[in-house]
């Protein structure tokens, strides 16, 4: 039940009626026509942009429109009074029994929020993909929330999800790790090592030099890499990828898929991604401008392999071979995203690090040339971290040497607590993130605000079956009634929900759901709290089962929605609090 869309479709059936009467010319487009909350709750439920927006094309003042619509809307049982506002918005009232429909709807439909927006269709989201060189960091950590986050809201809004890791394992990074693990093996035969600029320092790989050292012995010891570097990237990468795969876990991520960099060469996937483009005319022999408003003084014209980027609504066109005739790592991003289009999905989201910010036009760009502008692909870039503990910055962890780990913050705060502190800025906004402050078990705390509010609907609803009541959600529905305007402020609330999954999954914007939830729980601690001042706003009502009843059920409702939109983020919706 999505109140708003109800309540929108009346609006559309009552335009429909003036066009009908001629009082509106035919043609027109109600596209753009909404029904949303007003900006001021005193100016009534609802709010319509219906005779702002068809102004113009009826040719007709809006207050004009909005005054012949009024009456329509009115005539039906929904909808107790419709007031024209300034030049022409129309500010809506329901009646009264709306909102303990609401409140049924929550306790009897399974689907209640679910929305069918995405068809079916099929979207492949993928995310956190950090080079397979060491744990997840604090920075990767908040990319894996968000991308999953965002996978799940999409599923829960109807779409057919499949969530996607890319294992950069193809490029030199591997390489640098593979005679970083050979250092540790090394020291696992007791040699002395240094680890020179450029090689990764970190603990964690002195656990997989001594597992090296436990399969192959001393084969590799005083021997040239020519040797031993292939076996021991293959080695080592797989041995990263499973402490990633691990970090994961402790996050509540899982991926359905991971799919290798190193896949793309030597097989042909490349070389077959470029020559459809080159069919296209997309690929040609060029040379590239200098930088804008800047002329590196080692800088020479040499002529490169090109895509045609410029066509498909990138700035410049990107180099896809070097001059020596070797790929750009251009080029294997380029195939990947070609095996995406060719797997037939709808739409394609990316999600990157900030520091990925001049890739997004340039994939963009490859993802419109490769799919003849069918696919779409929307790129979100997470921002930055900052970790703060006692007021200062956190930094470096003992167990990755320069960077702070996933695994470290899961055991400073836990899953919960990461996971919605991540969603409470929007992705693209730099996040503080104060482990004093989610350790607090009180209102400052986000993450502890909303469950607590969950947990205290469960803690009544305990007493009340302790008493003797039946508090199953059908029994509850049936005696679910509204008597106080606060009660109906919670249900207001209630009624955004099926909406808000809608807006947020439109805009592929998961922090929406957190701001909401937050939002909620304030309506329900303010109904509360009255609770405090008086017995007769007491939700347990001893001795008066109806009453307690009907009261519970508005409650209870709350925390349905509350548990499905921590469900959606990966958060627990906890019975008690400790």
């Amino acid at each position: 039940m999505n109140l708003f869309a109800q309540t929108r479709d009346l609006v559309l059936a009552a335009l429909d009626e003036l066009v009908e009467e001629r009082v509106l010319p035919e043609g027109l487009d109600f596209a753009n026509v909404a029904v949303e909350p007003p900006r001021d709750a005193a100016h009534g439920d609802m709010a319509t942009n219906a005779a702002m927006v068809l102004a113009k094309l009826a040719k007709m003042k809006p207050r004009d429109i909005a005054e012949a619509l009024a009456p329509k809307l009115t005539a039906a049982s929904q909808i107790e009074s419709a007031e024209v506002a300034g030049p022409g918005f129309l500010n809506l009232r329901l009646a009264h029994g709306s909102w303990t429909k609401i409140v049924e709807a929550v306790l009897t439909d399974s689907r209640f929020g679910r929305s069918d927006l995405g068809q079916g269709a099929k979207v492949n989201v993928e995310y956190v993909s950090a080079n397979p060189t060491g744990p997840l960091h604090v920075g990767h950590t908040r990319g894996a929330v968000f991308g999953d986050a965002l996978a799940s809201l999409l599923d829960y809004a109807g779409y057919d999800v499949t969530r996607e890791y890319y294992i950069s394992d193809g490029g030199a990074q591997v390489d640098v790790l593979a005679r970083s693990v050979y250092l540790r093996y090394l020291e696992a035969h007791g040699q002395e090592v240094a680890f020179e600029d450029g090689t990764y320092p970190g603990d964690y790989l002195i656990a997989v030099g001594a597992a090296l050292k436990d399969k192959v012995g001393d084969a590799y010891l005083d021997k040239g890499e020519q040797y031993w570097l292939s076996e021991i990237r293959d080695f080592a990468t797989e041995a990263m990828m499973d402490l990633i795969r691990h970090d994961l876990k402790l996050l509540g991520v899982q991926m359905d898929t991971f799919f290798s960099e190193k896949s793309l060469y030597g097989t042909g996937l490349i070389e077959s991604a470029i020559k459809s483009l080159d069919i296209k005319g997309l690929i040609y022999n060029g040379v590239l401008e200098p930088p804008k408003g800047k002329k590196p003084e080692d800088w020479e014209p040499r002529e490169q392999t090109l895509f045609k980027s410029t066509e498909h609504g990138d700035d410049v066109d990107r180099p896809i071979k070097k001059s020596d005739g070797a790929w750009t790592y251009f080029a294997p991003d380029i195939a990947y995203h070609y095996d995406k289009v060719q797997r037939d999905y709808d739409m394609l989201i990316d999600v990157f690090g900030a520091d990925h910010g001049g890739y997004v036009k340039r994939m963009k760009a490859a993802v419109s040339a490769l799919s003849d502008g069918k696919t779409p692909l929307d790129i979100k870039l997470t921002q930055l971290v900052k970790l703060l503990q006692n007021g200062e910055p956190l930094k470096m962890s003992k167990r990755a040497g320069t960077f702070v780990t996933a695994a470290d913050v899961v055991d400073m705060v836990g899953r919960d607590a990461i996971r919605f502190t991540m969603l409470t800025r929007k992705n693209d906004a730099p996040l503080d993130f104060d482990v004093d402050v989610v350790r607090q078990t009180n209102n400052d705390n986000p993450v502890f605000y909303v469950q607590y509010a969950h947990a205290r609907v469960q803690s009544v609803i305990a007493k009340a079956q302790a008493e003797g009541m039946d508090m199953s959600d059908a029994a509850l529905a049936q005696a679910a009634r509204l008597d106080h305007d606060a009660d109906v402020a919670v249900a207001k609330k209630l009624a955004e929900w099926p909406r808000l999954v809608e807006i947020a999954a439109k805009t592929n914007e998961p922090h929406k759901i957190a701001f909401y939830l937050s939002e909620l729980t304030a309506k329900f601690n303010t109904r509360y709290s009255m609770g405090r001042d008086s017995d007769d706003m007491k939700f347990l009502q001893i001795g008066n089962t109806s009453e307690s009843q009907a009261k519970i059920a508005l409650i209870r409702a709350v925390a349905v929605v509350l548990s499905a939109g921590l469900g959606i983020l990966g958060v627990s919706a906890p019975d008690e609090m400790r």
